[in-house]
């Protein structure tokens, strides 16, 4: 297990928290094709962590680490204490949700809402890094509905990092509190990667990492010209292969082919584990959809997790079964 905390000296890429993607699966999964980049849980609210079910919602494997815990409240005592049940579970970050545009969030006056009382966003962070040993750190927007960006951004970013942040992860987008679905957020309203630019030259001695829009590794390299780190979301999702060269491109870690048959045999045997639990299969492989995306047979290895994989009683074999599928051939050939 790696040091507790992270250091975000080191830090390059992440993946980042997506609600109803980056559960404990989906970040065991992640972490066999990079053992360096920072990954974020789901955003678990701060009255579930104190009163939940806490093993349910906050338990991971240790094969995990580096993670941080993402959490949406707007009160600080309550962050304060569940920033402080999280350190106890083992996180290596608290990142606080200044970003979420959905309905439930803005009902909770907390995520995206936020941007709108950045004093109160600094107490938050406040409140927590008192609490807490590891890293406190806040993923937020460039602004919501009809904030100019420059001064909105500029001033939640001198607050958190006043109040002791670690690190400021920046969606480059605007969010639309009415009119736009979550949805829609993700897509609609324009990348502004410039705004997160300037802010990173006038706060060169913090953290800042960029999220939004980023396809490939080839514009994570780009970005990283101008900031500290970059953020992969959807693209790590849907095409989760790309994150085996992210240690070899970014971490110094010599490049070699990646194992895939490792791969799936320490899925097959994670997913053992958590049938023997009580769970199923498909709660497993439904983040492994997209591994094998542009390869021949990738087709057939989907239908297989997308049908066999959710059928009750369905066992790690079905994983093996998908697997054979893929005709690494093709891949073999052009890399000769």
């Amino acid at each position: 297990m790696q040091e507790k905390g992270n250091d975000y000296k080191k830090v390059r890429v992440s993946v980042a928290p997506m609600m109803d993607w980056t559960d404990r699966h989906c970040r065991f999964f992640h972490r066999q094709m990079t053992r360096r980049a920072l990954l974020y849980t789901e955003m678990v609210v701060a009255d579930a962590v104190i009163h939940g079910a806490r093993e349910r919602l906050l338990g991971f494997d240790a094969a995990e680490h580096q993670v941080a815990l993402q959490l949406g409240g707007s009160d600080p005592r309550k962050l304060a204490e569940a920033a402080t049940i999280g350190e106890a579970f083992g996180y290596d970050e608290i990142n606080l949700n200044v970003g979420c545009p959905s309905d439930r969030v803005q009902s909770g006056t907390f995520g995206a809402c936020l941007m709108k009382t950045p004093a109160l966003v600094a107490e938050c962070v406040a409140a927590m890094k008192a609490a807490v040993k590891i890293p406190v750190t806040v993923k937020c927007r460039i602004g919501v509905d009809e904030q100019d960006p420059e001064p909105a951004l500029d001033t939640l970013a001198d607050g958190v990092f006043a109040a002791g942040a670690d690190a400021l992860w920046v969606h480059a987008r605007k969010a639309w509190l009415e009119g736009l679905s979550p949805k829609e957020n993700r897509d609609i309203p324009p990348l502004d990667y410039p705004r997160v630019y300037r802010l990173k030259a006038r706060k060169p001695n913090e953290f800042i990492g960029i999220n939004g829009g980023i396809q490939s590794l080839g514009e994570v390299s780009e970005h990283l010209a101008h900031v500290d780190g970059a953020m992969l979301g959807r693209a790590a999702y849907h095409t989760p292969g790309v994150l085996a060269d992210v240690d070899a491109a970014f971490y110094g870690e010599a490049p070699a082919a990646f194992d895939y048959a490792a791969l799936v045999d320490a899925m097959a045997d994670y997913a053992a584990r958590h049938i023997e639990k009580g769970g199923r299969l498909g709660h497993v492989t439904r983040h492994m959809v997209g591994l094998f995306h542009g390869l021949p047979g990738a087709r057939r290895y989907r239908q297989i997790l997308s049908t066999d994989a959710n059928k009750p009683g369905a066992g790690p074999e079905v994983l093996k079964t998908a697997f054979a599928a893929i005709d690494f051939s093709a891949a073999d050939a052009e890399a000769a």
